[in-house]
Parts: structure tokens; sequence; C-alpha cells
């Protein structure tokens, strides 16, 4: 495990907003999901701030990403944000390490 896979599994057990630049965009999110897809490292994180090559809608959207190609990675603590739809199934993780309900 990666010290970004650990530092994440805490801001999930601990619900602490994640900064991050991933993809040429800074992100602002809160981690919901973190485990293994395809055996990497990957996370279903909020993103409630930040860019995105495909625009941010207003309120945030749900994202994917392999932990890592995740750049300068910071923890703090902030609102959780989440949505109502994390209660149907996802499929960006298979092997579920770390999960925050709610």
């Amino acid at each position: 495990m990666s010290g970004d896979f650990e530092t994440l599994r805490s801001a999930i057990e601990n619900r602490q907003q994640v900064l991050c630049y991933y993809k040429d965009h800074d992100r602002e999110l809160c981690p919901h999901t973190l485990g293994y897809k395809d055996g990497r490292e990957k996370v279903l994180g909020f993103q409630f701030g930040g860019g995105s090559s495909k625009g941010l809608p207003d309120g945030g959207e749900w994202r994917c990403m392999f932990v890592d190609d995740i750049q300068n990675l910071e923890v703090r603590d902030g609102d959780w944000h989440t949505s109502d739809n994390h209660s149907q199934p996802q499929t960006c993780v298979d092997d579920v390490v770390a999960e925050a309900f709610g």
C-alpha cells in the first residue's frame, strides 16, 4: 500500500476533506470508498470543488481516481460532502478496504 493510500484511508475514517492534483486539475473532495480495481489502488470521492476536464456541476459530482495518479495529496478538516445517490452500487472499487457511509 502506498503512503497516499494510507492517507486516504485515514481521511475516510475521520471524514476529512482531501485536496489533490489529478489529471491536470486541482481538486477538493471527500473520499468515500477506497480499495482496489484490477489490482490497482482506487478511490471513489465526492468532488465539491476545484476543476475537471468535464467541468464540475453545481453541488459537486462523484469521481473515481487511481491513487497512483494523484499528486500533492493533502488532508484538511471541513464539512463532509456527499450525495443522496451514494446508496447506489458503485463500480469504481472491487475490493473495498475502507468506506464511509452517509
